[in-house]
């Protein structure tokens, strides 16, 4: 979308080595499944190996999921399973956090950093945002108000010195009452599209959906309309080639087939983001943006789907894009 290249600097620079070794140790495996080879193989995998035949053991960790129609995506409520599929190919995102399922993390180091009376991050910058609010409306008032008495001194015929009211900040006493230590329940869960969902399901077979049974169809039927939020076992009355749950499909599996961390784009007003290995190390590479074509304008006027960007895209559509992509060195 933008000439601009993808900037050479990562997250990676700015990381000291141990940290960088610490990520790459973590973020090993690109995916769920893991390959292993035996210490001492037999004979038969060595006389395998010989002739080009892999008899690698494969690990699958057979995650749980469960479909949650009202939001479109799968729920995996076990959090080592949450972690498993972050970990090995950055699949999904916390409800409660941007990316990484880490609420229950940040809560207790809310709790410590509260005994030692400090603030966390989040805190600081929200009474920051605060104060500068705060401070503009102060000084809009000031303003005003020193305005009006020029202004009432002015046709008087005579000037004094305006001074503005000293601002009065008032600091917020900290409760110095101590936390009770019950443990912090986790209410996090991972949250999967149903693009990655399909993906790990059907493809690297390491992921059970407890309900319904037949997700093919109930996965096309989320994006048909129904009276009730319990999606049709049936195939779809209509099938559809421009099923939005198809369409996202093709192109999340193409680039994921091809190596990329495929990401949603919704915060860069795209539709997905590629990573070389994860947000973890780099920022995206590539902003995709979804353009479904009609061959046929009888389909797209029969269709009971609106897709979007099917229409032909304004000019200040595109500038808008490409702006907000070039300043994060995007393409």
């Amino acid at each position: 979308m933008s000439l601009i290249q993808p900037s050479s600097r990562s997250k990676t620079s700015q990381k000291t080595p141990a940290r960088r070794t610490e990520n790459n140790r973590i973020y090993a495996h690109p995916l769920p499944i893991i390959l292993t080879e035996p210490s001492e193989p037999s004979f038969l995998r060595k006389t395998l190996h010989f002739f080009g035949v892999s008899a690698s053991d494969i690990l699958n960790p057979h995650c749980q999921g469960v479909l949650d129609v009202a939001t479109r995506s799968v729920w995996v409520l076990d959090m080592k399973d949450a972690m498993i599929l972050w970990q090995r190919g950055f699949f999904g995102k916390g409800d409660l956090s941007r990316s990484e399922p880490s609420w229950l993390a940040r809560q207790i180091n809310a709790r410590k950093l509260a005994k030692k009376g400090l603030m966390t991050s989040e805190e600081v910058t929200a009474k920051r945002r605060a104060e500068r609010k705060q401070f503009k409306l102060d000084r809009a008032k000031a303003m005003a108000a020193a305005a009006a008495e020029a202004e009432v001194a002015f046709q008087q015929g005579h000037c004094h010195d305006v001074t503005q009211p000293e601002q009065d900040v008032s600091r917020v006493e900290e409760d110095d009452g101590e936390d009770d230590e019950e443990p912090i329940e986790n209410v996090e869960h991972l949250q999967l599209t149903l693009q990655e969902a399909f993906f790990l399901l059907w493809n690297l077979d390491c992921l059970s959906i407890s309900n319904p049974d037949n997700i093919w169809n109930v996965f096309q039927n989320v994006y048909i309309t129904s009276p009730t939020l319990v999606p049709s076992l049936d195939p779809p009355q209509h099938r559809r080639f421009d099923n939005p749950f198809l369409v996202n499909y093709v192109i999340y599996h193409h680039y994921r087939s091809l190596g990329w961390v495929v990401k949603s784009g919704i915060k860069f007003c795209v539709d997905y983001l590629l990573y070389k290995r994860g947000p973890i190390f780099a920022h995206a590479e590539f902003a995709i943006v979804v353009c479904p074509v009609y061959e046929d304008p009888a389909d797209q006027d029969g269709s009971s789907f609106e897709l979007n960007n099917t229409s032909p895209f304004s000019w200040s559509w595109l500038s808008t894009i490409n702006r907000v992509n070039s300043q994060v060195q995007k393409v």
